[in-house]
């Protein structure tokens, strides 16, 4: 499996942002996939995730600034930024959980995309 990101850029505070996140490939099944962020001498963060079943379409994190959507007939997940701070600056990646079958059963993989920069000008 494979994850591409697109969508990051430049933007002004207060602006919004799409971040979107295609999985493509085989090699499992993806339970969930979702999104975190590095910004420059930090550690990776969890932005948010959401699980590819189930009836949830939608999540809000960062008190209700960001949001991840899925489509999961095309296998893409969406990170919508809104009101965006100097802050949220960082590479943000996305990441899938693949469950892959083994000789013992099955066991969660960690796949994550390329990241793309998120700037956000004051």
């Amino acid at each position: 499996v494979q994850l591409v990101e697109s969508g990051g850029g430049l933007v002004e505070v207060g602006g919004s942002l799409r971040l979107s996140c295609a999985a493509s490939g085989r090699g499992g099944s993806i339970n969930a996939m979702g999104w975190y962020r590095q910004a420059p001498g930090k550690e990776r963060e969890l932005v948010g995730h959401i699980r590819m079943s189930g009836y949830l379409d939608s999540v809000d994190y960062m008190e209700g600034r960001f949001t991840v959507t899925r489509d999961i007939a095309k296998n893409t997940v969406y990170l919508r930024m809104n009101s965006l701070k100097p802050e949220d600056t960082a590479v943000y990646y996305c990441n899938g959980v693949v469950r892959v079958t083994t000789i013992g059963g099955s066991t969660d993989l960690n796949v994550w995309g390329q990241g793309t920069q998120v700037t956000v000008s004051s």
